[in-house]
């Protein structure tokens, strides 16, 4: 599923093609996502100037001179900037934004994703999925005394309560194995055992994990690719994610493996032993 730095790699490199652009119009060859996609797209679109594409979370918000498209890639889901003339669409490629001679193409084998079209008098950031989302992990409200203060009354284990995106956005899988390996944080600690001290390193970890992550190109297990349809490399360079049973950078002991609520996580038994005084030191 693309996470942050894949939505954020995708948000980039669409915006250094086609920002500026007037559109030429759309064409939906389907419609029927987890949001439902306006068949009359292309009416809606034409003849206007793409403004600026803003992230929250994993939601890109394009916003364009009378109304903004809000779009989500869902679990399978890819946008690419392609010249339609050069390449023609293929299976799974259901939605095109057109904008002269360029044109972003939505691929989606799952269709979990949307793309859903606000006009001026809708705020964007008030939709029910936005306004329910945790601090940006880049932002100043990322910080280790409310993350403290949002934790207290959460028992569920810290990693569980890093994916709820209550919390903060964007850590997903891959990343949130990798952050709590960097800040020595065992994943199955109840996240209101943890200290300040122990999650300004959480904190630090996950904005450190996040940034090299954006800088190669996020991750791809099956399906991701950029906007320019290029593969990303973190998981080249994961400490513990994908690795059971080979040894821990740090301490040479084997990485193991668990089933977290069906996602599958990786850690060091030595580094970020389970124990409720290295939870609080």
């Amino acid at each position: 599923m693309p996470e942050l730095p894949e939505v954020e790699i995708t948000r980039r490199g669409i915006l250094s093609r086609i920002k500026g652009r007037t559109s030429t119009g759309a064409l939906v060859r389907e419609a029927r996502f987890r949001k439902p996609a306006p068949k009359n797209l292309s009416n809606l679109i034409q003849g206007q100037e793409l403004l600026d594409i803003e992230r929250r979370g994993k939601y890109l918000i394009w916003r364009f001179e009378h109304g903004s498209i809000v779009s989500h890639l869902g679990m399978s889901g890819v946008m690419r900037v392609v010249n339609p003339l050069e390449t023609p669409p293929v299976k799974h490629d259901h939605i095109d934004l057109n904008f002269g001679d360029l044109t972003v193409r939505y691929h989606d084998p799952r269709r979990f994703g949307f793309l859903v079209w606000l006009d001026e008098s809708e705020n964007p950031y008030e939709m029910a999925e936005i306004r329910k989302l945790g601090p940006e992990p880049f932002s100043d409200d990322f910080n280790a005394k409310d993350l403290f203060a949002s934790l207290s009354k959460v028992s569920v284990p810290i990693k569980e309560a890093l994916l709820s995106g209550k919390h903060v956005v964007g850590v997903g899988n891959i990343y949130c194995s990798e952050s709590l390996f960097k800040a020595g944080i065992n994943p199955f600690v109840p996240a209101n055992l943890l200290s300040k001290k122990r999650l300004e390193k959480l904190v630090n970890a996950v904005r450190e994990v996040l940034e090299i992550s954006l800088q190669e190109g996020g991750s791809t297990l099956r399906d991701f690719v950029s906007a320019e349809g290029e593969k990303g490399y973190f998981t080249l360079s994961a400490c513990v994610y994908g690795r059971e049973g080979e040894p821990c950078v740090k301490c040479g002991r084997p990485i193991k493996r668990a089933v977290q609520a069906g996602r599958a996580t990786y850690y060091c038994s030595l580094g970020q032993r389970m124990t409720r005084g290295a939870a609080q030191k």
